[in-house]
């Protein structure tokens, strides 16, 4: 896993979402560069005036902000944090 530095900001991201009543509710799975991420929980979540938010810890343990730009349907990495040492990676909760 590239570490925080090593990531770049702002990168493209491929998002699969649930959706329920509305398209794109929440994330449930990510790929960013060329691999796959699953969702083991959002962890927050906020608006901008043209964006949502959601800081999400992968199966990897670690956290990304994912950024979806709803004009453009476009999503972004915003931020990343890599999970403390000796932490496990988190299992998906159901």
């Amino acid at each position: 896993m590239k570490r925080e530095s090593e990531l770049p900001a702002h990168s493209s991201v491929t998002v699969e979402c649930y959706a329920g009543h509305r398209a794109d509710e929440r994330p449930l799975r990510f790929t960013l560069s060329g691999r796959h991420y699953e969702v083991a929980e959002v962890d927050d979540q906020w608006y901008s005036p043209d964006a949502k938010y959601y800081r999400v810890r992968a199966d990897d343990g670690n956290l990304y902000v994912l950024r979806h730009d709803e004009r453009q349907d476009v999503w972004t990495l915003e931020g990343f944090r890599a999970a403390r040492p000796g932490k496990e990676p988190v299992t998906k909760r159901n």
